[in-house]
């Protein structure tokens, strides 16, 4: 498994004043991607990038926003082979079995024992 990519993510209900936030950082909205249903969960992403090539991604979601949380997205090239090394070290799917599968790329929310959570995405070509 190769990792492609390696950023942190926000989750909030603050979106536009934590996007705000980073945009006076130096941040800038590369794109969003709106309506990932999964489970009760109706997510919307923001993906911003800075000039020195630095990406943050924000979630806005139904679920687990009143306190926000932080966590690190992983962009792989095997998704299973992530996932799998992901379970033998301990973390579960905060979706239960499901995955998020969109038309761009296939998904899940893997938490650690302790609550640290790795968002683990392969995108499809």
């Amino acid at each position: 498994m190769k990792i492609t990519s390696f950023n942190p993510f926000v989750v909030t209900e603050q979106v536009d004043d934590t996007i705000k936030l980073f945009e006076a950082l130096g941040f800038e909205r590369r794109h969003t991607k709106e309506g990932i249903e999964i489970a009760d969960r109706d997510d919307t992403v923001i993906r911003m990038k800075d000039a020195n090539g630095f990406y943050l991604d924000i979630l806005q979601s139904n679920v687990e926003a009143e306190h926000g949380t932080a966590g690190i997205r992983m962009n792989v090239d095997d998704f299973d082979e992530a996932y799998q090394t992901l379970l033998r070290h301990g973390y579960q799917n905060a979706y239960g079995d499901e995955t998020v599968n969109t038309k761009s790329s296939k998904a899940a929310m893997m938490r650690s024992p302790s609550g640290f959570s790795i968002s683990i995405i392969q995108h499809i070509k």
